[in-house]
This record gives structure tokens, sequence and C-alpha cells, in this order.
């Protein structure tokens, strides 16, 4: 009796789907258990709901501070993932060659990219559903269309994750991190946040308002507070950043 071909190898490459979905898993574990990240991703969209919430700090011109204030909590939390959190995550692996290595693997580059973003909506689900529940904690009472928000998510994560890309595959691991943090920084302050933009001259309101971080939180304010029907020229901004980011992204990145 003979065994011929019982315990034959068959070397190859796992399925495509199958390598993409274990990278995402790595991806979101790396992620998650960074300090640096979840104070980025967690500690500080929270502390800013919270906060702002219970002390009348800013006068945001609604009763409950918390309408106002949430779906610019939302629009932080997606910029601080697939921005901020990304780019400088990014950074850092092209530095020290682990993009190198992942690029020479049966993983495909476009695949690792997929696997990349596939991680940060699996973090940003988490964080909307932990700052839901926070905010309804705090007597939050959204209005509008779940769909017009799920669009704008979406739109919102596509931009930023370009521009995130684009700065991790074009500048220094060093200078991302100053970048990405001081853009974070600004876009906190100015981007419509927690601070409305009525309080900004009407020449910087024009300005800001052609911003992805402005057009997300307003166009959630608009739908989650005011309960309007689809932001089209919010979408139509966000949907032109994340053309252009990912689109130089995917020109200009190196990977080495």
């Amino acid at each position: 009796m003979t065994a011929t071909g019982m315990y034959t190898p068959k070397p190859g490459a796992a399925p495509l789907g199958r390598m993409i979905a274990t990278q995402a898993v790595l991806e979101t574990k790396m992620l998650l258990r960074n300090g640096e990240q979840l104070l980025l991703t967690v500690v500080i969209p929270t502390l800013v709901l919270v906060l702002f919430s219970s002390v009348d700090i800013i006068d945001t011109g609604t009763d409950k501070a918390v309408d106002f204030l949430t779906p610019g909590v939302l629009a932080l939390a997606v910029m601080s993932t697939a921005f901020t959190g990304q780019a400088i995550a990014t950074g850092f692996e092209r530095r020290y060659g682990v993009l190198k290595r992942l690029a020479s693997s049966p993983l495909p580059r476009w695949a690792l990219m997929t696997a990349k973003t596939v991680s940060v909506l699996v973090t940003e689900i988490l964080q909307v559903v932990l700052l839901t529940v926070i905010a309804f904690a705090l007597g939050w009472s959204p209005q509008g269309n779940p769909f017009a928000v799920l669009l704008l998510l979406i739109l919102g994560t596509a931009a930023f994750s370009g521009l995130g890309l684009l700065m991790a595959g074009t500048l220094k691991a060093e200078a991302t991190l100053a970048a990405a943090n001081l853009v974070f920084l600004l876009l906190l302050v100015g981007g419509g946040v927690i601070i409305p933009l009525d309080q900004f001259s009407q020449a910087t309101q024009d300005i800001l308002r052609l911003l992805p971080i402005t057009a997300l939180s307003d166009g959630l304010r608009d739908v989650l507070q005011h309960g309007a029907g689809m932001p089209w020229g919010d979408l139509g901004i966000l949907a032109v950043w994340a053309v252009v980011g990912l689109a130089a992204a995917g020109r200009f990145f190196r990977w080495e």
C-alpha cells in the first residue's frame, strides 16, 4: 500500500481574501495596542465630548451642547483614525522597512492598502459605537437619515485616508509625526468641531468650509442636529478630497 500524494505539499500563496482579512486583523490589533493611537482615536474624542458637553465653555448656540458637539466629535474620530493615526503608523512602517518587506510578499500592494482601509473602518465602527453611547448618556437627541450619515462617514474616511497615505508616503517619518499632529490640532480648533464657524470672520469661514473636516462635521450636524436630507454640498467637497487624495497617494507614495 502506498501513501504517495497523501502528504504532498502544495506551495503557494493563500487565497487573496484570506490574506487581506489576516492582514486587516493584524493592522487592527497593532493600532489598538499602540498607546499614542488609542490617545488619538479614543481618549481625545471622548474627553472633548464629555468636557465640552458638561462644562459651559463655548457658546454653541443650542439648548444642549451635546447636540452640537456630537456630530463634530464623530468627524474628529474619523480624522484621528483615517488621517492622523494612519499617517503616523504607515510613515514609521515605511521608515523601518516594514512596507518594503510586505511589498515583496505574495500580498499585492493594493491588497495591503485595502487591509489598512479595512482596519481603519473597523476602528471607526468601535469609535462611533463608543461615542454614540456616551452621547446618549449625556442626553443627545439625534435626528435625520442614517443613510446620509453613513455616506458622509464613508466619504470622510476615504478623503482622510488618501491624505494620510499621501503624507506617510512622501515625508520622512519624523516629519509625518509632527505634521499629522499639527494638522490634527489645527483642525480640532478651526474645523467646526467644537467651535461654531460663525465665530470666525466671513472670509475665514469661506476657506474653512472647503476643508474635509468642516464638510464632514457640518454635514453630520445638518443631518443629526437639524434633520436635513442629503447634504449634497458637503458630500461633494468630501468626494473631491477623496478622489484627489487617493489619486495623489497612489501616484506619489514611495515604499522605501
